[in-house]
């Protein structure tokens, strides 16, 4: 039987974590910068321990009014202060339940930036080096960041299972009505294509490679338990298990 690696971004004060955390192989939790505090994130790990979880950390750009989802005009120090100082609060409440962080991806703005951008790259690349350098980084697709942090830390390819594509690569706009990707059965079409075929179909009928090894859901989809509960389904009937999914 094949494995799946499903990824949730959790601790953002949504209401579906602890229905999303039985299905799902790795939790990326919101570290303080776009949301999060020190009690939720001790809540998330321990969710996260109950069902062997793997844990990482969610840091973004400094900015919960806009929940991350804007790019910040601060300097490289600052940014850097604070992608550093929200994966070690999270490291130290992990380690203090006996367990290690496993990978971090940026959220939001920040991500999308160090997908095309250096400098910001560069910043996340060396926030890194901080910590453990066996730490993995999650990694969009065709970007900037994987091309600079190869050979310096483990890289993981990451796509959308919830998300459009544009053909280079980059999601589609929030601001557009299809950016989402909400019905689950599209979801499942879309997710078994990429982790199947190796295969994304873009927003415009393009279909471009895909190299992905984790697959991101969104958990502040309104329906995103019952698209996790519908895929774990059809994998079923195709042979595949979710990886941790209980």
């Amino acid at each position: 039987m094949k494995e799946i690696h499903i990824n949730c971004d959790l601790g953002e004060g949504g209401d579906f974590d602890a229905d999303l955390m039985p299905h799902i192989s790795a939790c990326n939790i919101a570290c303080g910068g776009h949301a999060g505090n020190l009690e939720t994130m001790q809540q998330t790990i321990k969710l996260a321990v109950e069902h062997e979880v793997e844990i990482g950390a969610h840091p973004s750009y400094p900015d919960k009014r806009n929940f991350g989802r804007k790019t910040m005009k601060i300097s490289a120090e600052e940014l850097q202060r604070s992608i550093v100082a929200q994966i070690l609060s999270l490291k130290q409440l992990a380690e203090a339940e006996g367990v290690k962080l496993t990978h971090v991806k940026p959220h939001g703005a920040l991500y999308n930036e160090a997908a095309k951008d250096e400098k910001t790259a560069q910043i996340i690349i060396d926030s890194l080096l901080e910590f453990d350098q066996n730490l993995a980084l999650f990694c969009p697709l065709n970007s900037v960041i994987s091309k600079l942090a190869k050979g310096k830390i483990p890289i993981v390819f990451e796509a959308f299972a919830d998300r459009n594509y544009n053909p280079d690569y980059s999601l589609v706009s929030r601001s557009k009505s299809n950016a989402l990707i909400s019905e689950k059965e599209a979801v499942f079409k879309h997710l078994f294509s990429m982790f199947s075929e190796g295969k994304i179909t873009c927003e415009n009928g393009a279909k471009i490679s895909c190299n992905a090894t984790t697959f991101c859901l969104h958990s502040d989809t309104p329906n995103s338990v019952e698209i996790i509960s519908f895929l774990q389904q059809k994998f079923t009937e195709h042979n595949i298990k979710i990886k941790n999914a209980k």
